[in-house]
């Protein structure tokens, strides 16, 4: 009996495997040489010169000027470098109130950004593909880049999702018309497509790239007009049987929190309502805004300043935060929680206030209360990561097309 097939196929496994080795080292690096990446691999020069020339030819990488060689050492080294341009990937924030999307190449380094309001008093299904459709292709030609080149995209959408990026109804039809199809619809262009809950995404930025490195087990809470967490345990993201995992509406039963509305909502909220009773003291700054001024960041900067009225909104949010970062510690036992989202760079002295409170509630040692690096960005982060770590990890499943292009 022959074992040539057998042989045939060892062979071609045997060269994806050395490919993806070259492959992987080329996307750690800058320019290289073969004998670098002989000693980073630990394949032969034959291999790894035969490996760049296949890459070379799929579009993934290109040789460039040859490195100069010491005098009298014979020919210049040849360098190899990955293509950056080879593709792209396309990130998408698609929020209660914005749409953002994002381009970015092959090294992560974002080309193209748009961001479009969403029109809530007509927001439908059509109406939030359609305006998801325009950022994505104003953000495309910001980059210069053909819609063609695009390999993957990932979404995040405040909605509860399942492994095939769709959402059930839930309340009020809310969660269908925050992901209106967008899975089957990018898939209809070609791109790979996954659509994810819009704190998974943050809690996967903060894994790959923020506070979440170095943590075993941590919670990404996103902290906007909503609560809603993103969960990794043990190294691992925690999506449940149905994607539900994080969602936060158990904080209605929780006592002394009763909502999920987040820390943005909560600040602008109770600082209007301290503005409008008459509490807030004679000489709080507060008190010398327009109700309609009074947001967040006022709340949080009046109390930096010492507004005692401020300070009374923010010991009263940290009750709640702690609360609420006592429930997720309770559940899950995490090292640490990043609050995320737009409230992020402001909640220095909150996060201060909360540990104090949250020692007296959890069993030691409480978790780490940290804010996310991103800011209003943790979810645009975590899907163009996202989508970028889908192409790494399939690179050689895609057909590039002559050099990339």
């Amino acid at each position: 009996m022959s074992t040539a097939p057998q042989n045939a196929s060892s062979s071609g496994l045997l060269r994806r495997i050395n490919t993806v080795r070259v492959l992987e080292f080329a996307w750690a690096q800058d320019v290289f040489t073969a004998t670098e990446a002989m000693d980073a691999t630990g394949l032969t020069r034959s291999t790894v010169i035969s490996r760049c020339a296949e890459l070379i030819e799929l579009g993934w990488m290109r040789e460039v000027e040859r490195a100069p060689a010491p005098a009298g050492k014979g020919r210049p080294a040849r360098l190899y470098q990955l293509r950056a341009d080879a593709g792209y990937v396309v990130g998408v924030d698609a929020g209660q109130h914005r749409v953002l999307a994002t381009v970015a190449d092959l090294r992560g380094t974002e080309v193209g950004r748009q961001e479009h309001p969403i029109d809530l008093e007509h927001d439908n299904a059509a109406d939030r593909l359609a305006v998801t459709d325009t950022a994505i292709e104003e953000a495309l030609a910001a980059a210069g880049v053909d819609a063609g080149r695009v390999l993957a995209i990932a979404v995040g959408v405040p909605a509860q999702t399942d492994v095939d990026g769709a959402s059930p109804p839930g309340q009020n039809e809310f969660w269908a018309r925050m992901n209106p199809g967008f899975a089957a619809h990018f898939r209809e262009r070609g791109w790979h497509t996954t659509v994810e809950n819009d704190a998974n995404l943050a809690a996967h930025a903060e894994r790959a790239l923020g506070a979440g490195r170095d943590a075993r087990s941590f919670a990404a809470l996103l902290s906007g007009e909503r609560f809603g967490a993103g969960i990794v345990v043990d190294g691992a993201l925690v999506r449940g049987s149905y994607g539900g995992a994080g969602e936060m509406r158990l904080l209605d039963y929780v006592v002394g929190v009763g909502s999920p509305h987040g820390i943005g909502f909560l600040a602008r909220a109770w600082g209007r309502e301290a503005h409008d009773s008459g509490a807030l003291p004679a000489d709080s700054a507060l008190r010398t805004l327009a109700v309609g001024a009074i947001d967040a960041p006022a709340v949080f900067a009046a109390a930096a300043d010492g507004d005692v009225g401020a300070i009374a909104v923010v010991d009263r949010l940290a009750d709640r935060l702690a609360r609420v970062c006592a429930v997720i510690d309770g559940m899950l036992d995490v090292d640490r929680i990043v609050v995320a989202g737009g409230v992020a760079p402001v909640v220095g002295d909150l996060l201060r206030r909360t540990a104090l409170v949250l020692e007296g509630m959890v069993h030691p040692p409480a978790p780490e209360l940290v804010a996310s690096s991103f800011g209003a960005d943790a979810v645009i982060v975590g899907a163009s990561t996202l989508a970028l770590e889908h192409v790494r990890t399939n690179a050689l499943d895609y057909a590039l097309g002559s050099g990339g292009a």
